[in-house]
């Protein structure tokens, strides 16, 4: 590693913003069509589309964060094994920065239904370009494209 790349007792530069760590899934159905979720009003964000998931809380893995808000968002089991990791988006919002992983799964129990008034839809992944999504999520979109 290079010493002029990392010092690990230099303070973040002026205008930094805290780092937020969100886990999202794309969950893939038996016809390879991906769930988005619509944010509802009132909400940062309101009316884009996303990947479901969630902020990751300080004592839990990324994994088990998913697990948790998959239940609390859409009522549905799944076990952390079941998520793939996929890739991830790191994008600078005005007051933070988001580290977003993304996994694929394709297994769950339950049906798919939205419990925090949020709109659902299953999307084939060369129709997802068509919903506007927060920044962050949009370069995800390709990604899922070429592996499905």
């Amino acid at each position: 590693m290079d010493s002029a790349c990392f010092d690990p007792n230099s303070t973040p530069p002026a205008g930094s913003v805290p780092v937020l760590l969100v886990a999202a899934v794309a969950l893939v159905d038996p016809d390879g069509r991906v769930l988005l979720a619509r944010r509802p009003p009132g909400k940062p964000l309101a009316g884009l589309w996303e990947f479901p998931g969630g902020k990751v809380h300080a004592d839990e893995t990324p994994e088990a964060a998913l697990v948790r808000e998959l239940k609390e968002e859409l009522d549905v089991d799944t076990a952390a094994s079941c998520l793939a990791p996929f890739t991830f988006a790191s994008h600078r919002y005005e007051s933070f920065h988001l580290l977003m992983p993304l996994y694929v799964c394709r297994v769950w129990d339950g049906t798919v239904r939205a419990l925090e008034g949020q709109e659902l839809a299953w999307v084939h992944p060369n129709r997802m370009g068509a919903y506007p999504m927060p920044p962050a999520d949009v370069p995800l979109v390709a990604m899922l494209r070429d592996l499905l």
